[in-house]
């Protein structure tokens, strides 16, 4: 007769449930450990899945034309001078500008102090002594030659990076049903059939992202050059730019990208102007948080508007601009696989044990990516060829 366990079930059960969490938060631990330390090449992949995720309609539509490689080589191409143009348009404006708004700058200076002391009664004493203990601290706060290696380095990854996503985007266009068909065989064959059925679902949930996406930096962009054009500051036009390009970061990117047309009216027009234009870019923000991030954004990735928000917060934490930037396609990716998953192994509960007769479907990885790259147009698809 067996003596029953003086552990009381409930403390069993929560025992059970604590060691197997401890593992998989190690497991998931390790995972990033390793990203880290991979980042130069963890990034620019992620960076071209999400460009891949925009042009598959541009590549379907150039390959209805022209043959699937051709077609992929045109979207890359034609991406690369798209942000080559837009980015040379800011770079345009500030540098055929740069000369009246140097002439500006002595009179945004002296209006800055003349605020500042009639504001805060500080004398101007007081202001140049403040200014000097300012450069001191700049110059003395660690090595300047370290600093410039740093960013000569950081400047280094950043184009090896562009050229790893623009390579990678190419075959994820190109051959992507190939390289997803890899994927997918290397799971046991008993699994192969959820793997590329969770596949189609994020690839949807991820292309719904970067669509709605888009409409936000849209939105960011017009709102706060609209107020840039109200207000009169210069550069209006590439401080659209500047935001439309930064919004691709939730929440904070059009905040950042912002500053600078508060910086430039603070320099052409003065501390009210300055104020001003900060209370567009403010106010454009708070509606990106809280309405079109939320709503617009977790309704097309169907993610609560909290967990959009819980999302970025803990993207930001654990990763900066980066864990911003992939934290909302995550967190969406991850909930409707889980949903599928879940819905999955139900159906499968309900279904009759009988073993069916007949020859056995086709593993998902013996079809997929069996051909040249040219699959049927499918909006769920794991990759956009």
């Amino acid at each position: 007769m067996s003596q029953s366990s003086p552990v009381p079930p409930a403390v069993r059960a929560a025992s059970e449930w604590a060691w197997r969490l401890l593992l998989i938060a190690t497991a998931v631990g390790l995972l990033f450990f390793a990203l880290s330390h991979l980042s130069e090449v963890v990034i620019p992949i992620v960076v071209a899945t999400l460009l891949a995720a925009l042009l598959a309609p541009v590549h379907r539509r150039l390959r209805s034309m022209v043959p699937s490689g051709a077609a992929a080589g045109l979207t890359v191409l034609a991406t690369v001078i798209v942000i080559g143009g837009l980015l040379t348009l800011v770079a345009s404006q500030f540098t055929g500008g740069f000369a009246d708004m140097a002439q500006q700058v002595g009179g945004g200076i002296t209006q800055v102090r003349d605020w500042l002391r009639t504001t805060f009664r500080i004398s101007d004493t007081q202001f140049t002594e403040y200014v000097d203990q300012l450069k001191e601290t700049v110059t003395s706060s660690g090595d300047l030659r370290s600093a410039a290696t740093k960013a000569g380095l950081t400047a280094t990854h950043a184009v090896a990076g562009m050229f790893i996503s623009l390579f990678a985007l190419f075959f994820f266009l190109y051959e992507g049903q190939v390289i997803w068909g890899w994927v997918v065989r290397l799971f046991p064959r008993s699994a192969r059939q959820r793997v590329d059925s969770s596949g189609h679902i994020a690839w949807g949930q991820l292309t719904s992202f970067v669509r709605a996406t888009i409409i936000v930096a849209f939105v960011d962009a017009l709102g706060i050059t609209l107020g840039a054009v109200l207000l009169r500051v210069p550069f209006a036009g590439a401080i659209g730019v500047l935001v439309f390009l930064g919004a691709f970061i939730p929440i904070v990117g059009a905040l950042l990208s912002g500053s600078v047309a508060v910086l430039l009216a603070l320099v052409a027009n003065g501390p009210v102007s300055a104020l001003l234009m900060l209370g567009v870019v403010v106010l454009v923000q708070q509606i990106e948080s809280h309405v079109l991030q939320p709503f617009l954004l977790g309704r097309a990735v169907r993610v609560h508007p909290l967990a959009v928000i819980l999302a970025i917060a803990t993207g930001v934490i654990l990763a900066g601009i980066v864990g911003a930037l992939v934290a909302v396609p995550a967190a969406a990716v991850l909930n409707a696989v889980g949903r599928h998953l879940l819905a999955d192994e139900v159906a499968e509960a309900d279904q009759p044990t009988e073993d069916p007769q007949g020859d056995e479907p086709d593993e998902p990885g013996d079809r997929v990516g069996a051909g040249d790259g040219q699959a049927d147009d499918d909006a769920t698809a794991p990759s956009p060829a």
